[in-house]
């Protein structure tokens, strides 16, 4: 197995290829950020000659007609492959030169969810179609930029009877998916991956189960490889969603609390904070009990964390890519924050010979469900 550092970077309308090794050593910086809110953005850094031709490579790629020059950058660390980003470039600056004759190239861009805001699909009829049938045809169109869609049904599936009601498309197709994934509690993101290339398009459920990711390690000599970390608990913010249905015959609402524990969003802290207030859940009055609850469960999830901790992690150290989305455990930072905690963000900051990852993890409370935190 290869030690070490590597970094591949392919470049190109439509399908990337590899740049060359001119590019890929005039590459001093990448600054990529993935989080649950938002497109995952990255900063590629390039320090050039002022007479470099990559000045004109990359200012006519900003200036192309259809705005899709692609990047793919690939980290592999210890002979493991990790897609960092798969996006498109967004805008180039470049710094002055300095009296050496170099000059700085900086390219920004978003992850492929940014093409799906291009276009206005206004209009478009969907008859007889489900959310997560037209979550799926939206997506067919984007196949050739290697999208693979993972769209989870809902509970209870809505079939519009055309007679009836035919939806139709409003806005774009990011927007019109992510107010699908609103109206049923879902979430909506591109993560690139798990191939050069390839791209997973999920519509479901915030997801908060499954094998946690190596642990992160505070303060433990040896095993150290967090180098800072702070931590916060709101106590004040914490609130009981309720949500509204009607009753049929008398037409009168009824509240129904909702706990914001569920299968997929299990308690990681032992210890809530008491809810001090009430959040109403719109949206669902009109709906049966059964997916108005279902619903509700899935709304009330998003905000249900109350502990969160901020930190910087050394890759190198930690043998391996802390990825968003996902568990991690974290040990020896006391027995009040010590336990399982959500990546809710990561941010890569590569430079030669250094790897560091910012993070934020977030839970429901304090003190870990856990007796014994997995390595």
């Amino acid at each position: 197995m290869n030690k070490g550092l590597y970094l591949s970077l392919l470049i190109g309308p439509a399908i990337p290829v590899a740049v060359s090794r001119e590019v890929l050593d005039a590459l001093t910086a990448v600054k990529v950020t993935t989080s649950t809110e938002g497109p995952s953005v990255f900063q590629l850094t390039f320090e050039l000659s002022t007479r470099s031709p990559l000045h004109t490579l990359f200012l006519l790629s900003g200036g192309a007609p259809i705005p899709l020059i692609r990047v793919v950058l690939v980290a592999t660390l210890n002979g493991s492959a990790e897609v960092l980003i798969d996006g498109v470039m967004t805008n180039h600056e470049i710094g002055g030169g300095d009296a050496s004759g170099k000059t700085t190239l900086t390219v920004t861009g978003e992850d492929l969810s940014r093409v799906m805001d291009y276009i206005d699909f206004s209009g478009i009829p969907y008859p007889a179609m489900p959310a997560e049938a037209r979550v799926l045809l939206i997506l067919a169109k984007y196949a050739f930029l290697g999208v693979v869609p993972m769209v989870i049904p809902s509970i209870l599936i809505d079939i519009p009877i055309p007679t009836d009601r035919i939806p139709r498309q409003q806005g774009k197709d990011l927007a019109y998916i992510k107010a699908l994934a609103d109206e049923v509690g879902y979430v909506f993101y591109v993560d690139a991956g798990p191939e050069p290339g390839m791209s997973v398009a999920y519509w479901g459920p915030a997801i908060k189960v499954g094998k946690p990711q190596p642990a992160l390690n505070v303060d433990m000599d040896a095993h150290a490889n967090v180098e800072s970390i702070s931590f916060n608990f709101d106590s004040e913010s914490k609130a009981l969603p309720v949500l509204f249905i009607q009753n049929q015959e008398t037409k009168v609402p009824i509240p129904i609390p909702i706990p914001d524990i569920t299968p997929l969003n299990p308690p990681l802290g032992a210890v809530p904070p008491i809810p001090k207030q009430i959040e109403p859940i719109t949206g669902t009055a009109k709906l049966g009990p059964i997916r108005a609850a279902a619903i509700g469960l899935a709304k009330a999830a998003k905000s249900s964390d109350a502990a969160s901790a901020t930190g910087s992690l050394d890759v190198l150290r930690y043998g391996r890519v802390l990825k968003a989305r996902k568990l991690v455990g974290l040990r020896g930072a006391g027995a009040a924050f010590d336990g399982l905690y959500y990546v809710s963000s990561v941010t890569h900051k590569i430079e030669r010979g250094d790897y560091k990852q910012d993070f934020t993890l977030t839970r429901n409370g304090l003190i870990s469900t856990l007796d014994k935190v997995p390595a």
